[in-house]
C-alpha cells in the first residue's frame, strides 16, 4: 500500500500525498522530538519537513527504503533549525551589544523605539536589517531574496546602523 502511494505521490497526485503525510507524521515528530528534545522544536520540524516533502517526494527514486529517505530530510531539517537558532543568537547578540542603539538596561519600550526607528529607513536599509535582525536570515540569503550582493546587503547594514545611532540619540537627547 506504501509504495502505490510512494508511487502516485511521486506522479503529483495530491490525495496520495496527503495519505502518505499522514501514515508518517508520527514517524517525522517523533524523530524530530529525539533529535530536539523539544516539543515546538519538534512541531516546527514536522511541519518543515511535510512542506519539504511536497517538493521532495519527487525525488525520491525508490533505491532505497522510503523510511530512510524520510529519515534524512528529518534530520536535515533538525540540522537546519539548529543551524538557524545559532545565528539567530549571533545576530541578537550582535545587535544587543551595539551600544549606540542600545543601552545596557534596555527594556521592552526601548526595544519598540529601535524597531519603530528602522521603519524611518529607506527602503532597501530597512529591508536589510528586517531580513537580517528580524527574520533572521544571513547576509547570502538576504541577498539572494533582495536580488543584491552579499557586500551590497552589509554596506545597507552598515549604514543603517549609522543612521539609527543618530535616530535614538536625537530621541534620547530630546527626551532628556
Amino acid at each position: 500500500m506504501e509504495a502505490e502511494l510512494i508511487r502516485k505521490a511521486c506522479g503529483g497526485d495530491a490525495e496520495a500525498f496527503g495519505q502518505l503525510v499522514a501514515m508518517n507524521y508520527d514517524f517525522i515528530h517523533s524523530t524530530a522530538w529525539k533529535w530536539t528534545r523539544n516539543r515546538v522544536d519538534a512541531e516546527d520540524v514536522a511541519q518543515d519537513v511535510c512542506v519539504r516533502l511536497a517538493s521532495a517526494i519527487r525525488s525520491f527514486r525508490g533505491e532505497g527504503r522510503f523510511r530512510t529517505w524520510l529519515y534524512a530530510l528529518v534530520l536535515n531539517a533538525v540540522r537546519d533549525l539548529a543551524r538557524k537558532a545559532v545565528r539567530d543568537r549571533r545576530r541578537a547578540a550582535e545587535w544587543s551589544n551595539d551600544p549606540a542603539l542600545h543601552a545596557q538596561d534596555a527594556d521592552e519600550d526601548d526595544m519598540q523605539d529601535i524597531w519603530t526607528a528602522v521603519q524611518t529607513l529607506s527602503p532597501k536599509q530597512r529591508d536589510c536589517v528586517m531580513l537580517v535582525y528580524s527574520e533572521g536570515l544571513d547576509h547570502s540569503e538576504a541577498a539572494e531574496v533582495l536580488g543584491c550582493s552579499e557586500p551590497t546587503v552589509s554596506w545597507h547594514l552598515h549604514e543603517a546602523r549609522k543612521r539609527l545611532r543618530i535616530i535614538l540619540g536625537r530621541e534620547v537627547a530630546q527626551g532628556g
